[in-house]
């Protein structure tokens, strides 16, 4: 990909905003040298690992990264043999600890499906012992400590003492020679103690003289009663250094035989570091995943520029690809094409190089091959080029390298030129490259361009939406209606007399004309659309709910049927046994009776009542669908409770809509249904509490328990609303709210909610065994 569209596109300032993401240099420079990649697979593989890393930052907030280094340097000259000082070994020891801190914490997540993460973490080597090693003999300052050998300990212990020697020998001085002495203090030069000496005293003090003040009235002298003392101090902080040395060269030896796993580790821990920069920049953007194709569709739901902050941005909705493989952009300046053009490329090459995109989620991106633009003022001074030479020298290149997998932005085409000439040259530089299948977006001011989409397949008109009433362009992109020019109204809302506008209108062709008149009922017609539309999507998403609504009552209303027949059998069987074994005792005291004598008249009625009394009980109550026949023709009041014959369910009478028609409440369905399908049971007034019951019966299936983790804020506190009123329609007395423990805000909002709710009498946080501080227990 031609590296002068990072520059065009400003893709640079993406990068360091991902670099102001990384928590290490390892992690700074891998953004350093992102680009973004051709290869479908790659990039979907990109995008997944952002996701994954997105999923962890959204739940558990900060990722612990802390004390990586980019230890490269030392490894290499541990390498080769090279000393190491004891900060390198320190860096090298926290960076061993902090790969294994993010490992454990990788590890401790259950409730997240991380393929990638996972597969990265399980590769980085512990090495605890090299860490042992150096936390043994470094301490967190850097400077190696007594306890790194027996030998140290016993040199600086004789160091201590000496110290001490020289320093009481030089004290005595201080006491006893004041007068001779510049100042009472004892002072090093050369690493060796000495005294600040008075010039004159030279003499009366005697010894070495190892420097002089600037004024030369004061002499630094190392008297000779201290002199072997400081010898004896000087040789022993020499074998301290070589022990010191002798101990780091070992550590420097130790590493090296672990170097293969340290360079393992720095590059995987370069990896997560970029990966959790690029889902932490995504946090910060509000964007979403994007899908990822090759066949060059690009469909964004309320996208956002990447570089503008949201006070000043507007979101749009760009589709390419599908119906349309061209969009050309008209309009005034300063009207946000410009704006439009460079985010649709900007989030092109953030998808490729697996960066989330500032939309709504489900947007789609394509994988280009290549990405061309010819925006802004590429005037070259040096060249003595004109505006329109430099950018027709830019547009050859790019008509070069055109093809399908391409995706090409111009911005004023053909400006800079005789208004006609350039009309004509841009129609012309589009049909080329709509010719060639690739991917265009353009954006011009000329007016021969409006009617360009109407009369080209694949290509359509957009324009950006301007407000007359406030002379301010909305920025919003109308994707199917060109832009035209509000001059006439700007005039006329600025104070210009009518006679001028209208004289002005005169000059203007019947084409040009009726052109405008086009356009401007385009634009009404599709404010009345989006109008119709948002109000037809109202409604199908409350038909939707509604139809899930019904589904779950008939799901209920078909679970109690079964288990109302079940019982009904189980009832039958328990009758039909009954019978059996009372009609087998009949039969045995026939039995009996025909052993003796003839069988009396009466002994007959007798047996007969028997098996009459064996009978089962049975229910006298009709079953199945009443005929028409029945009840079909009296008149039925609102408040009679009916069966209703085609459902073979009982309801209320609501309503008479019509001759001979009833509205039925069934449960939470309303149904109209014909008189003579309609069996009158009995009539009496509503019940509250029947009602009541009702409803419970239609939230039994709520849990006890809400998880919200993982959840953005908003829709948390919407989704605990819902579910609170649920739970208190179905008569808990008390439920459990997870929302994890993270950064607290969730929790915070959780207890905030319950404190404003009329319904809810008390809140805790969890016991151990109910889930702890990351669980919030509210009653009724």
């Amino acid at each position: 990909m031609n590296p002068r569209i990072f520059k065009v596109l400003e893709f640079d300032r993406i990068i360091q905003m991902l670099k102001d993401q990384a928590a290490s240099s390892l992690g700074k420079e891998s953004a350093n040298r992102l680009k973004p990649s051709t290869n479908l697979p790659e990039v979907l593989r990109l995008q997944d690992e952002t996701d994954e890393a997105v999923s962890i930052v959204r739940l558990y907030g900060n990722v612990p990264l802390g004390g990586i280094v980019d230890i490269k340097p030392s490894i290499k000259r541990a390498e080769i043999g090279g000393v190491l000082n004891p900060k390198e070994c320190l860096d090298i020891a926290g960076t061993i600890y902090g790969g294994k801190t993010l490992r454990r914490f990788i590890e401790s997540i259950e409730d997240l499906e991380l393929l990638i993460i996972n597969e990265l973490v399980e590769k980085i080597e512990p090495l605890s012992e090299l860490e042992r090693e150096i936390r043994n003999c470094i301490d967190d300052n850097g400077h190696v400590m007594d306890a790194a050998s027996d030998q140290l300990r016993s040199l600086r212990s004789k160091i201590r003492t000496n110290e001490s020697r020289v320093r009481d020998r030089l004290d005595s001085y201080t006491k006893s020679k004041a007068k001779m002495l510049s100042d009472a203090i004892v002072t090093i030069r050369n690493d060796r103690y000495v005294l600040p000496v008075k010039q004159e005293y030279r003499g009366a003090i005697g010894g070495i003289v190892h420097d002089q003040s600037s004024s030369g009235q004061t002499l630094f002298m190392e008297p000779q009663a201290v002199v072997e003392l400081n010898n004896q101090l000087q040789e022993a902080r020499v074998q301290e250094k070589t022990e010191v040395e002798r101990i780091l060269r070992e550590l420097t030896m130790r590493i090296a035989e672990d170097e293969e796993y340290l360079r393992q580790n720095v590059t995987i821990l370069a990896s997560l570091d970029f990966i959790f920069a690029r889902a932490k920049l995504g946090q910060s953007m509000r964007a979403a995943m994007p899908k990822m194709n090759d066949q060059g569709i690009i469909k964004m739901h309320q996208a956002r520029h990447p570089l503008l902050s949201d006070d000043e941005v507007v979101a749009n909705d760009v589709e390419l690809g599908e119906s349309y493989h061209a969009i050309v952009i008209t309009g005034p300046n300063t009207g946000g094409k410009t704006v439009t053009l460079k985010m649709v490329g900007l989030c092109t090459l953030m998808a490729q190089s697996g960066l989330q995109v500032p939309a709504l989620d489900g947007c789609e991106l394509a994988v280009f091959h290549d990405v061309f633009a010819d925006i802004g003022d590429e005037q070259s001074i040096e060249q003595s080029l004109s505006t329109f030479s430099s950018h027709m020298t830019n547009i050859v290149d790019i008509l070069e390298h055109v093809n399908e997998k391409t995706l090409v932005l111009f911005d004023e085409l053909g400006a800079g030129t005789d208004p006609q000439e350039g009309a004509a040259l841009a129609m012309a530089i589009l049909d080329d490259v709509v010719s060639r299948n690739a991917r265009i977006i353009a954006t011009t001011h000329y007016p021969e361009l409006k009617a360009y989409g109407y009369n080209r397949d694949g290509v359509v008109n957009a324009s950006v939406e301007f407000d007359i009433e406030s002379l301010r362009p909305t920025y919003r992109l109308l994707i199917g209606v060109p832009g035209r020019s509000n001059a006439f109204e700007i005039s006329r809302r600025l104070g210009l007399r009518e006679n001028v506008i209208v004289s002005a209108k005169s000059h203007i062709g019947t084409d040009s004309t009726s052109v405008e008149n086009m356009i401007a009922s385009l634009e009404t017609a599709r404010r009345n659309a989006e109008s119709d539309y948002e109000e037809a999507e109202k409604v199908l998403t409350e038909s939707e709910q509604l139809k899930e609504d019904l589904e779950k009552q008939w799901q209920l209303f078909d679970q109690k049927r079964e288990s109302l027949y079940q019982k009904a059998e189980q009832k039958a069987e328990k009758a039909l046994q009954n019978a059996r074994e009372e009609a087998e005792q009949i039969v045995a005291t026939i039995r009996e009776m025909k052993h003796g004598a003839t069988l009396k008249e009466h002994e007959w009625i007798e047996a007969r009542k028997l098996f009459d009394e064996a009978q089962p009980n049975l229910s006298t109550k009709k079953s199945g669908k009443p005929t028409k026949q029945v009840n079909s023709t009296a008149e039925l009041e609102v408040g009679d409770e009916v069966l209703v014959a085609t459902l073979n369910q009982n309801g209320t009478v609501i309503d008479k809509t019509g001759k001979n028609e009833y509205q039925i409440q069934v449960g939470m369905m309303k149904i109209k249904a014909k008189r003579k399908d309609l069996q009158f049971i009995k009539r009496e007034e509503p019940v509250v509490e029947k009602a009541i019951a009702t409803v419970k019966g239609s939230n039994s299936h709520v849990k006890t328990e809400l998880d919200l983790r993982g959840e953005r804020y908003e829709d948390a506190l919407r989704e605990l609303e819902k579910y609170v009123d649920d739970a208190l329609l179905a008569g808990y007395p008390n439920v459990s709210i997870i929302h994890g423990k993270g950064t607290g805000a969730l929790r915070k909002g959780v207890q905030e909610f319950a404190k404003k709710h009329r319904h809810i009498s008390n809140q805790r946080a969890g016991s151990m065994n109910e889930g702890g501080s990351g669980v919030t227990i509210l009653e009724f």
